[in-house]
């Protein structure tokens, strides 16, 4: 057999093998490319994730105690040593993600005075710190760099920031004197101290100025009556001598992890280095690191978008085996009798496979190679796909030669008929795919799915499962039309009762399976994404249950009405939340041995027209909202577990916790799994009505407003949070106390956007766009397969029916009947799977990593039913522009010839 003749026969079939090679060029595309762009999509969101972040959360940093140095090498010299062997003795991933590191020694901030001090009559506490490189780092603006020489009696010389020593009105030749304070203030064993130099740094943003506490800020007073804090930079030769004298020293080291040295490729080798370096820990030092929780949360989403990944690719790629299969079916058809003369001259039982595999390896490995060099060109590091490659392509080279053995010696025998009773062959067929189906699906269920890697027999389980249902459709096709042929038979008109007779006889097995499959994964993406988006709606109610919300710590009581005069504010209501509550069992606070509880304090009815107001659906417990002030213990929701203790304690009926300071009784009215201002993970808590607590001489004070309105100016929101607590330390409630945080502010708004940005969403999204396209082309492909396997057959019978007065308008309309009922029960059955498969999946995927924890749920949505309307509308009218073109093309006239195949 002849290169030359196979190339021919190439030519000859020209488009069979451009669809085949076409296929084959798609899947290997996919494999090679998909990949690359899921890596980068990745690495783009690690670094978006990681960048929105403060910098200094990617140090990992190692102290000492502060205790007294027993040589000047412990002070500087031995910092130095241990700023490498610390870097050498980490893991190897860890290691190389390093890419900027500090180290400092510093003493702990004592009492300085001197007149430009008492000049404003300031109170301040200074702490001394040597740390190589910051020169480079800065440049001086007034005075010197402190000498390097020691010289004894020679006072402490001391470098500032040129904006914290001009707030303290210090300048450059200040003189103090800095020492230990007693009981009543007095400075003891003070040592001289001149400001030398005032410095400014290059760039703030450098990472050598993030060491705490910061060198470039004052620390403010954290109450009245207490000092401010600032450090200066001291030579390195003083600080050790000062170290030798018995000053307490205390060495730092940090090492930052750079955006783009971490690899979200190997994200848990650097997880489990970190938690390798936390367990342990070189004796005598303390490490403080805070990168593994972002690298967690981003790696929980990365695991569960995979396994996404998988499923949607097992679909898509199910899909395109089977177009490749009907692709060498609709070849080999066409070819029957070239082949069955073959035989007939004397060629063996493989002599058309082989002359197929001859024809087959010219086209189907250079389309593979193809596409695997086109899938090089996506952006994004590789994966491990060639083995997967070298299979595909063998797999479809050896498609055509299969699919010529499995034509009949004998020629073809009618298509158009259907047993009542299938064969023991295809009936056993049948019943192990929907066995097989069955148990994967229960094997899921119960093993479940690692996240991040891909299990081929539970990825498998949507494949099984629509294939399942395509046989099912299939089995139950014929009946129903059977049922409308017979009536349309009594009818006038011939177009009803041929067009669904033949749609009654119509073979389409293998078309069906593989638009089921495309059909199926497309509306799975669809109903899944519809899923999440309305999870995270519930996950940003759960978080604020309002337009908007004020986080501090108390707020004056007037502070609701403050709000409630701000432009565009409707209503306003009060929450107070504290965590780790014990329960007691009686007034005097016997504890009652149940785990420490968080207690939430809420106006009922404030809270459900704050939620109302805000268009949340939220709906408050009845217990909750009508409350009211009377004898006996409030009505309280409690958490399934509290709930379960105090039933076990015997304390249902009768229980305390305290609320700041004031212990209430309280009785179970009701258990919910969470409720709205708690994280999404709490378990424990009580949560109790506001408007019903007993009058006492001291009341409650809220932690947090929720604010109903629009347009609401979060920076206003703000100003009148913070006010409000400072009125409420300056009421004189907090005399003494430290000065309370500042007020965050949270707009429902921006925490849905936020749920949505960031992290992995933007591998998910592609996830969701590629599978529910992908399926809906690959699906309008099938249709046309389905159309093109019986076009020769319905072209004779048309070309029949057209000479015996058949006009163009009934042709159209026969062509119609006969091809709704195949489309529909595709479309339809594609649907119900996709519908279908999330509510068995769903619990596996593990997408509550994008819901801030909030389960996924996935429903009934009726948009999906508009939508699979329109796809069957669509569909339906593609297959009959299919049919048209191609009877257009084979000219129906000379389908009648004698010999022409159908």
């Amino acid at each position: 057999m002849s290169v030359g003749a196979a190339v021919r026969r190439v030519r000859a079939y020209g488009g069979q093998f451009l669809l085949l090679a076409v296929l084959t060029l798609v899947v290997t595309l996919l494999i090679s490319g998909v990949p690359r762009l899921v890596n980068r999509l990745a690495e783009q969101g690690l670094r978006a994730q990681l960048n929105s972040e403060l910098a200094a959360r990617r140090d990992l940093s190692y102290t000492t105690a502060l205790e007294p140095a027993t040589s000047q090498r412990t002070a500087m010299g031995n910092a130095a040593e241990r700023f490498d062997a610390l870097a050498a003795e980490m893991p190897p991933p860890v290691r190389s993600a390093v890419t900027e590191r500090w180290y400092s020694v510093e003493t702990a901030a004592t009492r300085v005075v001197g007149p430009d001090l008492a000049a404003r009559n300031l109170l301040v506490d200074l702490g001394l710190r040597a740390m190589p490189d910051i020169q480079g780092a800065s440049t001086l603006v007034e005075g010197a760099w402190p000498s390097e020489t020691y010289v004894p009696d020679r006072p402490i010389e001391v470098a500032l920031d040129v904006d914290v020593a001009r707030k303290l009105n210090l300048r450059a030749g200040s003189q103090l004197r800095i020492g230990n304070t007693d009981d009543k203030g007095n400075l003891h064993d003070a040592a001289p101290v001149v400001v030398a130099g005032l410095f400014r740094p290059v760039d703030r943003a450098n990472g050598i100025w993030d060491g705490l506490p910061q060198l470039l800020r004052i620390i403010e007073p954290p109450g009245d009556g207490m000092p401010f804090t600032m450090f200066g930079v001291v030579a390195q030769s003083v600080f050790n001598k000062r170290a030798v004298a018995g000053w307490p020293i205390q060495s730092k080291w940090r090492y930052r992890l750079g955006v783009d040295r971490i690899d979200a490729q190997k994200l848990d080798e650097l997880i489990d280095g970190l938690q390798v370096m936390q367990r342990n820990q070189p004796t005598g030092l303390t490490l403080t690191q805070g990168v593994d929780v972002p690298l967690r949360a981003f790696a929980a989403q990365i695991d569960a978008v995979r396994t996404l990944l998988a499923v949607i690719a097992a679909g898509v790629l199910a899909t395109l085996a089977g177009l490749i299969v009907l692709a060498a079916s609709l070849a080999t058809r066409r070819r029957r009798s070239e082949f069955a003369l073959l035989r007939a001259r004397g060629g063996g039982a493989t002599a058309g496979a082989r002359r197929s595999l001859a024809e087959s390896v010219l086209v189907v490995p250079v389309a593979a190679v193809l596409g695997w060099w086109l899938g090089t060109l996506f952006p994004g590091a590789p994966d491990p796909t060639t083995p997967y490659l070298i299979a595909v392509t063998v797999l479809v080279t050896l498609a055509l030669p299969l699919a010529t053995l499995a034509v009949p010696a004998g020629g073809a025998g009618r298509r158009d008929l259907i047993r009542v009773r299938p064969s023991a062959r295809r009936l056993t067929v049948e019943v192990s795919l929907l066995l097989l189906a069955g148990l994967a699906a229960v094997l899921l269920r119960r093993r479940g799915l690692t996240l991040g890697e891909v299990d081929p027999l539970l990825v498998s389980v949507p494949v099984l499962l629509a294939v399942a249902a395509a046989v099912l459709a299939l089995r139950a096709y014929p009946w129903p039309l059977l049922l409308v042929s017979r009536l349309a038979a009594r009818t006038r008109g011939s177009v009803a009762f041929l067009g669904t007779a033949r749609a009654g006889r119509a073979a389409v097995a293998a078309p069906l399976v593989v638009v089921v499959l495309a059909i199926g994964t497309a509306a799975f993406c669809a109903v899944v994404a519809a899923g999440v988006d309305a999870s995270r709606e519930r996950a940003a109610a759960q978080i604020v249950p309002a337009d908007a919300v004020i986080r501090g710590e108390r707020f004056a009581p007037d502070t609701i009405d403050e709000l409630g005069r701000l432009p565009g504010v409707r209503a306003v209501t009060r929450v107070l939340y504290e965590d780790d509550e014990r329960l007691a069992s009686d007034e005097v606070g016997t504890d009652a041995f149940i785990g420490q509880t968080d207690v939430l304090l809420i106006d009922g009815s404030g809270l459900d027209r704050v939620a109302r107001d805000s268009q949340v659906d939220l709906s408050v417990p009845t217990a909750l909202r009508t409350a009211a002030p009377g004898p006996g213990p409030l009505p309280a929701i409690v958490s399934p577990s509290v709930a379960a203790d105090l039933a076990k304690a015997g304390l249902d009926d009768s229980a305390f916790i305290s609320v700041q300071g004031q212990r209430y009784e309280f009785r179970v009215a009701g258990t919910q799994d969470g409720f709205p201002m708690l994280a999404a993970n709490a378990s424990r808590f009580v949560i109790l009505p506001w408007q019903a607590l007993p009058t006492r001489t001291t009341i409650p004070v809220p932690t947090s407003l929720l604010i109903a309105g629009d347009s609401l100016d979060a920076e206003a929101l703000r100003v009148a949070g913070d006010e409000g607590q400072e009125r409420y330390q300056r009421d004189g409630a907090v005399t003494g106390r430290e000065r309370m945080i500042g007020v965050t502010v949270d707009t429902r708004a921006d925490v849905r956007r936020g749920l949505g940005e960031g992290g992995a969403n933007g591998v998910l999204a592609f996830g969701f766009v590629a599978g529910a396209a992908g399926g809906t082309v690959l699906g309008l492909l099938a249709i046309a397969f389905t159309v093109l396997a019986g076009a020769r057959a319905r072209g004779q019978v048309l070309s029949r029916l057209r000479t015996l007065g058949l006009s163009r308008r009934q042709w159209r309309g026969l062509l119609l009947v006969e091809l709704t009922p195949l489309v529909a029960v595709s479309v339809l059955t594609g649907a119900l799977v996709g519908a279908v498969l999330p509510l068995l999946l769903n619990p596996v995927l593990g997408l509550s990593a994008f819901t801030s924890g909030v389960p996924v749920r996935v429903a009934f949505e009726p948009s999906l039913v508009a939508a699979v309307l329109a796809l069957g509308a669509v569909a339906l009218g593609f297959a009959v522009a299919v049919e048209a073109l191609n009877n257009r093309r084979l000219r129906l006239g000379e389908v009648l010839r004698l010999g022409e195949e159908s």
